[in-house]
């Protein structure tokens, strides 16, 4: 050193460093440049994170790819010797003193921590320089190489300059370097590994082993660097467990927990850690094969990544193909099932899925398969909801020429039946047969897998045929699976099921369609079936009582005894092919009992096979005497309410609509069991199961509109919560509609979520003393209150039985039989009111309506008049009192208030009086409805509108020449001080609305029409477009009262679920209004003035002497109308009205 630098320093700045390589292989947490003044002086660089491939270079990898020992297959290992091919830098700088060594050693290391160091780190390269070869660059950065490491020589660049010294400068800057055991045994433990992995020398291996082990042996549990000396320790020896040298991988995954366990998360070193111990959980797995390593992998997974910020280069290692990716590709690998256990891990390794990850499609499919076979266990729709909702992911991720595009398409459309299956919504099914479509244009012929796509699509066919009656649909779904059974010639394996499946659809079709060559293909296809299907085949039952069916068919049509012979034997089979509870039995038996009673039908000489059928059928509540009633009851009621259950989760009126028709059993479940009840002589019960079962779109609509005044007062918080989440749930309703299926489905999912939130809550209330029957069906004696003003009649229709109940407003209820009616008399009777009523409306208003007459005569001697008997005999009701009648099913359909015998007094001194005469008849949906409506009744002042359309929208009907006649007449006879009206181009839907909304009376005077395919969609014509049924039941108008529907078919309900009461007269009573008056058919606009002015004047008669707007004598002003108006309006104009409500 010249001596002119003497007393001065130099400043030492450290850049950056390349071809740095760690020898022994291990990840490192970082980087730092040791400089050595003496024997006993130095100074350390900060350690440097270090940062990913992109970023400072690409990491080099000499690691070799180990073969399993088992057959888990092989794993590729971390990478185990690293290097930079560009910088990595360090950006350091120090100022020594000169005057300290002329020489001095400059040493670059790897940190195996970020926290406190244990003892050095590894040494990546060493040299020893002198201060003047530094100083010899100028001001200029220069590199600075090593001696070789794995044939490659790190360098760093340096920049050193001189500079004035600084008093008591070196002690500030310079460490003293301490030694102590721990740090030497941690170094030569570091030394040592680092020459096993170069040489694969054992004593090495064994040398680093022994000096690590002597360093955890000096850190006791409470020791600040156990967790080091832990994971130097676990380290050293999975590289021996990887290269065959040790066989102990279960204690090093002990030392990788423990160290975990020591640091927590929070801790700088907790992610490496975390990595150290997938890294031998995966080499576990590898060897053994045990699922459980490679799962808690995942899961460990899960918590690394969150903690490794992108660009870092432990992020580049997990995230990578050796790391997360390997965990993924085994874990989907695994086989599914319906566990909890199993849809976990399936939900964490979509987790490692992130958006764009190329494994997340199989991710997806493997998670949505989990969850489909849990549906199939344990039946809860969310299930297979979010199986539906993954798989529509996994296609929008895999288009159209993927290699998975067509599994994922045909793993969807079945997801989509199956669903269809469970609930009956029919554009899952429509869904499902576009995406099978689909599916054969991307199969064509030559497909190795056509003959499945074919198939697959004729089943959906088919179901939709069943479903929709669409001929098209049966006759596609034959020629499609002919198709496939070409694809399957004699020696394919599939023939026999595709035979059976093509016997399935002629069968069908037969059956719709009567074509007798489809039974007799369909007989002789199950029969080469069942040749070519093994005798321990699991399906083989089925095709067994598939034959028996359809010989049962046969035998009907041509009697051939040999027939029903073969079904019974068949069907005998097939019962002896089956385990005693298997499941599959119920359907051998039902086929048994059709074959027994085909044969005792035709003969008619063996009484056995009758009562054989009898004993075999495990079904048909309350149809065979055998059956014990009371439990029969029992079931009927776990019926409604599982029903009920299944309804209440659908997320629009129209869903709930759509789930109450697709089963078309569930359909006359309330009348059975009511039916059921009456034969059980439990009347009370027959009351409450009819209510429960009736009228359900309104029940379950009226629950999130609950007045809560009393719950309020003892649990405001609760109250609180369930008004919120009424809200939450009727927001839904509308979020949950759409044309987007996977928004649909999303939104069905989180209204069920709500559902089973509200459901909770509904649950605490009823636990509060006093709500322990709170939103519960009401009791008897709850419904019995309905009746205070007067009974009321339920008419029940069942297939069992038709008859009657009256509730009275005391004492105990009383049955009518109507021995002489049945439900098949009852639909004539609906059909021929029907035609008579079509027949009426083309006849002179001074004609005879003969044939309505008759049919009016009938519903007196055989329904009505029964009942006045009790009415007058056993109730002793005064005349003129009122009724309220209840009709059910198809009584629904028939004009009960105007029952007339139409025929003289014995004595020839006036006509016999008829039901109007004697009683003022009204009419409730349900009990229930006419409850609420009483319940509700408020004093308000009075506000009236008069709504009317003569010119209405386009597509909305022909115009109405007489409405402004009827609106003027209205306005002159409604008390001067509330009448206004709306009308011509002021009457539009928005308009209707907002005046509904706002006044307490109305009369509509327009066109109405009751939609049979939808009829949430019956509507008012307004000038632009319609007023719908779901525009009214969205309106909530507690202080309605009264409304007069002066228009076609609004008291008309639903074909297809009559006893849900869906018409518009029920929508406006729902909103608020408890007075209405509807109408039964059409309406002739040019005499229904007569009706209005005469309903009116009665209505408000008595306003001059001080009395007031009083809904309640609707009922009484409209019977007073209908007897005035006889001779200007004809009967079929005079009886379309009817009252409902209070």
């Amino acid at each position: 050193m010249p001596s002119s630098l003497e007393g001065q320093s130099i400043r030492l700045e450290v850049i950056n460093g390349k071809n740095l390589q760690v020898p022994s292989g291990r990840i490192p947490a970082g980087i730092y440049v040791s400089i050595n003044v003496g024997s006993r002086r130095r100074w350390k660089s900060a350690i440097k994170v270090l940062l990913s491939k992109k970023s400072v270079g690409r990491w080099k990898s000499a690691s070799k790819v180990l073969s399993s020992k088992k057959s888990a297959g092989h794993w590729k290992s971390a990478i185990k010797f690293l290097s930079f091919d560009k910088s990595v830098v360090l950006g350091d700088a120090v100022t020594l003193p000169l005057g300290v060594s002329p020489v001095f050693s400059l040493d670059i290391r790897t940190s195996f921590e970020l926290d406190r160091m244990l003892g050095n780190g590894e040494v990546i390269g060493e040299l020893e320089t002198t201060w003047d070869e530094l100083l010899d660059h100028g001001n200029e950065p220069f590199n600075l190489s090593f001696p070789p490491v794995l044939g490659v020589s790190p360098s760093l660049t340096l920049k050193a300059a001189v500079v004035h010294s600084c008093d008591n400068q070196d002690s500030a800057l310079l460490d003293s370097t301490v030694d102590c055991k721990i740090g030497r045994d941690a170094d030569a433990g570091h030394a040592q590994f680092a020459e096993y992995v170069s040489s694969k020398m054992v004593s090495r291996l064994n040398g680093a082993v022994e000096h690590f082990q002597s360093v955890l042996d000096q850190c006791p549990v409470d020791h600040p660097d156990r967790a080091s000396a832990l994971t130097d320790l676990a380290c050293v020896r999975l590289k021996g467990y990887i290269q065959g040298d040790f066989q102990d991988i279960d204690f090093v995954t002990s030392l990788f927990r423990e160290a975990l366990a020591l640091r927590p998360q929070g801790h700088p070193d907790h992610p490496l850690s975390l990595y150290h111990l997938t890294e031998a959980l995966n080499w576990r797995y590898s060897e053994e094969g045990t699922a459980v390593y490679i799962q808690e992998s995942a899961q460990m997974y899960c918590k690394l990544l969150p903690l490794c910020p992108e660009g870092t280069y432990l992020r580049g290692i997990a995230a990578g193909e050796n790391g997360v990716d390997y965990v993924i590709n085994k874990c989907n690998n695994l086989p599914t099932d319906a566990s909890d256990e199993d849809i976990h891990l399936r939900r964490i390794v979509l987790q490692l899925c992130s958006l764009g990850h190329q494994h997340r499609p199989n991710a997806l499919n493997k998670l949505s398969s989990a969850l489909r076979s849990r549906f199939k266990q344990c039946g809860s729709i969310d299930d297979l909801d979010e199986c539906i909702q993954f798989r529509r992911e996994a296609i929008s991720l895999c288009p159209e020429g993927h290699t998975n595009h067509e599994t994922y398409l045909n793993n969807l459309a079945f997801s989509l039946q199956y669903r269809f299956d469970h609930q009956g919504k029919s554009h899952d099914l429509d869904e499902a047969i576009s995406l099978f479509e689909a599916l054969i244009l991307l199969r064509p012929v030559g497909h190795k897998y056509r003959d499945t796509a074919l198939d697959n699509l004729g089943r959906a066919l088919s179901t939709r045929f069943r479903q929709c009656g669409d001929v098209d649909d049966i006759n596609r779904a034959v020629s499609l699976r002919r198709e496939a059974l070409t694809l399957r010639p004699p020696g394919n394996s599939s023939r026999d099921k595709t035979l059976n499946n093509l016997a399935l659809v002629l069968q069908t079709r037969y059956v719709e369609l009567d074509a007798s060559e489809d039974l007799d293909e369909a007989i002789d296809l199950y029969r080469e079936s069942l040749r070519l299907t093994r005798l321990d085949d699991p399906t083989r039952h089925r095709t067994l009582y598939n034959l028996s069916s359809a010989l049962s068919s046969r035998f009907t049509k041509i009697q051939k005894n040999e027939d029903v012979e073969e079904a019974i034997a068949l069907c005998q089979e097939s019962l002896e092919a089956l385990p005693s509870l298997h499941p599959e039995r119920y359907f051998s038996y039902t086929r048994l009992q059709e074959a027994y009673s085909s044969r005792y039908r035709h003969h008619n000489i063996k009484l056995e096979d009758f009562q054989n059928a009898s004993r075999r059928l495990l079904s048909g509540l309350a149809k065979q005497k055998s059956i014990n009633m009371k439990s029969a009851l029992e079931a009927y009621q776990m019926c409604l309410e599982l029903f009920d259950s299944h309804v209440i989760t659908r997320s629009s009126i129209i869903s709930r609509r759509e789930a109450a028709t697709a089963f078309r059993d569930a359909r006359s479940l309330p009348v059975d069991a009511a039916s059921c009840a009456i034969r059980c002589d439990n009347l009370r019960q027959a009351v409450e199961l009819v209510d429960q079962g009736r009228g359900q779109q309104w029940t379950l609509a009226s629950r999130l509109r609950t007045p809560l005044d009393d719950l309020e007062s003892t649990s405001p918080e609760l109250a609180r919560k369930f008004s919120e989440l009424s809200r939450c749930l009727s927001d839904a309703q509308g979020a949950a509609v759409g044309t987007d299926r996977a928004a649909v489905d999303r939104g069905e999912t989180q209204y069920r979520r709500l559902t089973e939130q509200w459901g909770a809550v509904v649950v605490e209330i009823r636990n509060l003393e006093g709500f322990s029957r709170f939103l519960l069906s009401p009791s008897y004696e709850d419904l019995q209150a309905a009746a205070r003003h007067g009974p009321v009649i339920i008419l029940i229709a069942s297939q069992y039985s038709c008859s009657a109940l009256v509730v009275p407003t005391s004492g105990e209820h009383h049955h009518v039989h109507f021995p002489d009616i049945t439900l098949t008399h009852l639909k004539r009777l609906k059909a021929d009111f029907a035609k008579a009523i079509k027949q009426a409306v083309g006849m002179r208003p001074q004609e005879r309506r003969k044939d309505l007459q008759e049919l009016l005569r009938i519903v007196w001697d055989k329904i009505m008049l029964p009942i006045v008997n009790v009415l007058e005999g056993d109730l002793r009701l005064q005349h003129r009192s009122r009724i309220w009648l209840c009709p059910t099913a198809d009584f629904t359909s028939i004009p009960l208030h105007a029952a007339n015998s139409f025929r003289m007094k014995a004595d020839y001194s006036g006509p016999e009086p008829c039901l109007e005469d004697l009683y003022i008849c009204s009419y409730t949906p349900t009990i229930s409805a006419l409850i609420r409506s009483q319940q509700s009744m408020k004093k308000c002042v009075p506000s009236f509108v008069a709504i009317g359309q003569c010119q209405p929208g386009k597509g909305q009907g022909k115009a109405l020449v007489a409405v402004d006649d009827e609106l003027d007449l209205v306005c002159k006879l409604v008390p001067a001080t509330a009448n206004p009206t709306l009308s011509n181009d002021d009457a539009t839907r928005a308009g209707a609305r907002k005046a509904l909304q706002q006044n307490t009376w109305v009369h509509l005077a327009c066109h109405g029409k009751q939609d049979h395919e939808q009829p949430y969609d019956s509507h008012f014509a307004m000038r632009d477009i319609p007023l719908t049924l779901l525009d009214i039941m969205e309106q909530d108008n507690p202080h309605a009262e009264f409304a007069f529907l002066s228009a076609c078919h609004t008291a008309v309900g639903d074909e297809e679920t009559p006893d849900e009461v869906i018409h518009l007269a029920a929508g406006l009573q729902f909103s608020g209004f408890k007075s209405v008056i509807g109408t039964l058919w059409e309406v002739d606009d040019a005499v229904v003035k007569h009706v209005v002015k005469a309903f009116y004047e009665k209505m408000f008669e008595d306003l001059e002497d001080g009395g007031v707007m009083d809904c309640t004598k609707a009922a009484l002003a409209l019977n007073h109308a209908t007897y005035v108006v006889k001779k200007k309006v004809p009967l079929e104009q005079r009886i379309v009205f009817i009252h409902i409500g209070v």
